[in-house]
């Protein structure tokens, strides 16, 4: 049976990023990529502070709970080929195919596009914004090498770690914020920063070999108000020591142990209060469970453009109504493009992974 909790976890979760990216193109924080602040003084880009140092965390944490849930009941050679399909190919084949339409928006928002383009031929200027559009899927880059490294480390180790981890109890699993701070402040690539292969590791292994216990999560999910208010206060310190004084996406803050406190914490939270009373389902969150990896991979293109377009046409518009409008069109044509790729079987292989209409969301296992 499939884990409702997680799966209402995952979709939340994409939501939160796409808010995070809405609110991120228009953000006094940070330069790069961005359209620009609104104002000298921008409240609303607390949210990132808030967000940032714990979504994705939280989301390479369930994919490696999701990649034990999976090999119970298949084969190792089942799950490469499944992650290869549905993690390498978009990241790969899938960004040479459509990659180049973000590019597009994110060369030209970033500046220099005509000179770049006057002085590049057109075959690599092609492949400049390939890879330009690369986007949000550098977590799945990064999920498929993790799965792969897992399946080498799964020969070795041969369940015995696996089922030691299953005694881990809620004290420990808060110790464990050291070995998140330690995994931050290693392998981290020296120029784009997302690229944090330590600590997401870190977060995959422990959803792996600890969190996919159902005993494990049932004592976590019964220390739920105990660990949300632990979140909360890591949360306000982390908020207080560096809204205003450092940004949150670079490594003088991620590489701190007050981030990677608020960060462990944050992911536990979550984790705990989702266990505890996210187990719902209705027709909406069933919905949001098919639709989320189309949400995903699509709505940061939709973010830019129309970021871009009104910059560009309607630069009076009140903030409000930028962000709204922005963020509907995020939401908006992540789920039309979704529908319309995934019904066109060649693109729907490159682009989002997908064989055949029977391995649509709708029946798959957990990713």
């Amino acid at each position: 049976m499939r884990k409702t909790y997680i799966d209402n976890t995952r979709w939340i979760t994409v939501v939160l990023v796409v808010i995070y990216h809405v609110i991120y193109m228009f953000n006094g924080v940070t330069q790069f990529g961005i359209i620009g602040p609104f104002s000298d003084h921008q409240p609303q880009d607390v949210y990132q502070y808030i967000v940032y140092p714990w979504f994705m965390l939280l989301l390479f944490t369930i994919s490696g709970m999701s990649a034990r849930f999976y090999l119970n009941k298949h084969t190792t050679g089942e799950f490469v080929a499944d992650r290869t399909r549905r993690l390498l190919v978009p990241s790969t084949i899938g960004v040479l195919v459509g990659g180049w339409a973000l590019g597009y928006y994110n060369t030209v928002i970033g500046g220099g596009f005509e000179s770049i383009k006057a002085s590049t031929p057109a075959p690599v200027m092609w492949l400049i914004l390939c890879i330009s559009g690369t986007g949000v899927l550098w977590y799945i880059q990064m999920l498929w090498l993790f799965c792969m490294i897992l399946v080498l480390i799964r020969k070795i180790e041969k369940d015995r770690l696996y089922n030691i981890c299953g005694k881990v109890n809620v004290p420990v699993l808060i110790a464990f914020t050291l070995l998140i701070y330690g995994s931050a402040q290693i392998l981290n690539t020296p120029m784009v920063v997302v690229y944090r292969f330590g600590i997401y590791g870190c977060g995959f292994l422990i959803g792996y070999f600890v969190l996919s216990h159902d005993e494990v999560m049932d004592r976590l999910g019964r220390s739920w108000p105990v660990l949300c208010v632990l979140a909360i206060v890591s949360c306000v310190v982390f908020t207080v020591m560096f809204w205003g004084k450092a940004s949150y996406a670079e490594h003088v803050v991620l590489d701190t142990l007050m981030c990677n406190i608020y960060a462990w914490l944050g992911s536990l939270a979550v984790l705990a209060f989702m266990k505890k009373w996210g187990g719902f389902k209705n027709a909406f969150t069933e919905w949001m469970r098919r639709k989320s990896w189309g949400l995903y991979v699509f709505h940061y293109l939709f973010i830019a453009m129309t970021a871009w377009y009104l910059h560009l046409y309607a630069p009076a518009l009140p903030p409000v109504i930028v962000y709204l409008l922005t963020g509907i069109a995020g939401f908006a044509g992540a789920f039309i493009l979704y529908e319309i790729i995934s019904r066109i079987p060649v693109l729907r292989w490159c682009i989002l992974g997908i064989s055949s209409p029977s391995s649509l969301p709708e029946g798959r296992k957990h990713p």
